[in-house]
């Protein structure tokens, strides 16, 4: 058992050695601006092809929010040469799968195919690219498909509304302050020529990435790209808003109610700084060490030893102008909120004032590195991770060999600086989050 054991210990290390070693790539622009990555790997036969667009909530207006959300839907209706509701059975009837997922900075967009379908995923992308079905049905399905999500993510979801209420107040000025499902009642009331100009104005290939990974031969790759997205109109550049908002100098208190929960909860949210800011890594550390383990320091303290919570979280949501760096706790033993939101400043302060331990960076390290070599684990993976690079990191795809390298040099003062810089009370929102009767 012993030797299995070290066999299977020595086979990770080497996997993992392996995974960890640079990403290779090819990149290059079409004529109508569409960037390009290819990144070839024959260990298997698989092929990832995905689009990520540069649009996501932010790039909505007030009285017209969830526009990119519902695109991320709409677009699988079909197009001039592909019957409504094909896209999918096309996918599955050739052995693939595909999704598509938004937030408030991007849309992205894949499949995953047998290698030997690599051209029919082109086409797919390219027809929705291209000349995708927006018509009066479509918009009508895909707007009850929305509403459903809605309610089953958002309105009968567990404790589904809070980031809604605390990006409210830490937004205010901003697109971040509504969330990418958007209102239901600016899709109700928006008409078809609106969703054809939001197309129009946004799904351009300038601002686009077309990023495949897999057993691909690179020549034969570019010139099926050539021969599907050559043909893909320009279109006018895309401007992108730039918003500065105030700092907030005076703590905010307020009270959400939520019928679908039977324990409170406890939550404080900070505004944190843009997914490219060496800032935004060092909170990524620090939430990582007050919970991002059973060992972590919040559940020592308030799970394990003091058994005053039943939950306790800390995480920074990263997104491109801005970020939320949250920490909540569910009591245990009928705890009272204040109690547990004592804890968690204790321990908020504990770091803004003393170095974290040598042993704790260690661990801290270890376990970026290996969440790195995950996120690079599968084609889908590598492809978004090179399509992110190059749309937040000023063009720079390299930023998928780069980011661990930049986590591994951040330093203990670092964490305990961006703690001392962001996480303080006075600009910080408190919200109770109760059941409702």
């Amino acid at each position: 058992m012993k030797l299995k054991l070290l066999l299977a210990s020595a086979t990770s290390a080497l996997v993992l050695q392996a995974s960890a070693q640079q990403v290779k790539f090819t990149e290059y622009d079409l004529a109508n601006g569409l960037h390009v990555i290819l990144h070839q790997d024959k260990t298997a036969p698989v092929v990832a092809v995905s689009v990520m667009y540069h649009v996501g909530s932010k790039d909505e207006i007030p009285g017209r929010t969830g526009f990119a959300h519902f695109f991320e839907h709409l677009l699988f209706e079909g197009s001039d040469n592909m019957k409504r509701g094909d896209f999918m059975k096309i996918v599955s009837d050739n052995g693939g799968r595909n999704n598509a997922n938004t937030s408030q900075d991007r849309t992205f967009y894949y499949e995953t195919f047998p290698s030997n379908q690599l051209e029919l995923g082109l086409w797919l992308e390219s027809e929705r690219m291209l000349h995708p079905k927006i018509e009066e049905a479509g918009v009508r399905t895909q707007n009850e498909v929305v509403k459903e999500e809605k309610r089953m993510r958002v309105d009968n979801q567990p404790y589904g509304k809070y980031i809604d209420v605390i990006s409210r107040h830490l937004f205010q000025g901003h697109p971040y302050r509504w969330q990418p499902i958007g209102s239901m009642a600016d899709l109700d009331a928006a008409k078809l020529q609106e969703f054809q100009a939001f197309f129009k104005k946004n799904y351009v290939p300038a601002n686009a990435v077309l990023s495949i990974a897999g057993d691909i031969s690179i020549e034969n790759t570019k010139a099926l790209v050539e021969k599907y997205f050559a043909e893909v109109p320009k279109g006018n550049p895309v401007t992108k808003a730039e918003y500065v908002l105030k700092p907030i100098t005076k703590e905010i208190v307020d009270t959400a109610y939520d019928a679908n929960i039977q324990i409170p909860a406890i939550m404080t949210a900070y505004r944190a700084p843009g997914m490219r800011s060496r800032d935004a890594k060092a909170l990524n550390m620090l939430s990582t060490l007050l919970s991002g383990s059973g060992s972590s320091r919040l559940s020592t303290k308030m799970v394990d030893d003091k058994k005053t919570a039943i939950q306790v979280s800390a995480f920074n949501l990263t997104m491109e102008d801005y970020g939320i760096y949250i920490a909540l706790a569910l009591p245990g033993n009928n705890t009272p909120l204040n109690n547990l939101l004592a804890d968690i400043d204790a321990e908020v302060l504990k770091v803004q004032n003393e170095l974290i331990s040598e042993k704790e960076f260690t661990k801290l390290q270890n376990q970026f590195e290996n969440a790195a070599v995950s996120a690079n684990s599968t084609m889908i993976g590598l492809a978004e991770n090179l399509a992110d690079g190059y749309t937040f990191h000023a063009k720079n795809t390299n930023a998928i060999n780069e980011e661990l390298k930049e986590i591994k040099s951040i330093t203990r003062e670092e964490i305990r600086a961006a703690a001392r810089k962001y996480l303080n009370k006075e600009s910080r929102v408190v919200l109770y989050y109760l059941p409702k009767k």
